[in-house]
């Protein structure tokens, strides 16, 4: 009996000696430099700049006009949006040219707006009035597209 669980030990601890290599950490290669070169470093912080700079769209009603500040807003479910526009930004009504004179209160909106840091949003586009026939068009085009890449297989389809 002293013989059987001395044997029944030394296999176990034999086993367990054989496998512990196998389980055990890999050794990580020491690096050429202990600083991180300021190139690794500077492409994360591009990265995250290059998505805040991308323009943010926005659709609604025009709730209010304040032609001195050059602002209108936006009331949505959770909060209302104050857009701010600049001379940069290109207004648009029913395809053709305008100006901050024709963004009026209860108006059909649209466009794009950069979230600035300080938290302001200033206007890239501002399309006024409902979709033009072309933007209807493609408005329809977008989401029958949608719609198809969404719907279920059928139940008689093989897979």
């Amino acid at each position: 009996m002293k013989t059987k669980s001395s044997l029944v030990i030394g296999t176990c601890i034999a086993t367990i000696a054989l496998c512990a290599p196998l389980s055990a950490p890999a050794k990580t290669k020491a690096t050429a430099s202990p600083a991180p070169s300021a190139a690794a470093s500077a492409a994360p912080i591009e990265k995250s700049a290059a998505k805040t700079n991308r323009a943010i769209p926005f659709h609604g009603k025009i709730a209010a006009v304040d032609a001195s500040a050059k602002t209108f807003s936006i009331a949505g479910k959770e909060k209302t949006r104050v857009i701010k526009i600049t001379d940069q930004t290109k207004i648009t009504k029913q395809g053709a040219e305008a100006t901050m004179q024709d963004v009026v209160a209860e108006e059909e909106v649209r466009g794009s707006y950069w979230k600035k840091e300080d938290g302001s949003l200033e206007a890239k586009t501002v399309k006024l009035g409902p979709l033009t026939a072309e933007e209807m068009a493609k408005h329809e085009a977008h989401m029958k597209k949608k719609s198809e890449a969404t719907a279920e297989p059928s139940p008689t389809a093989k897979p």
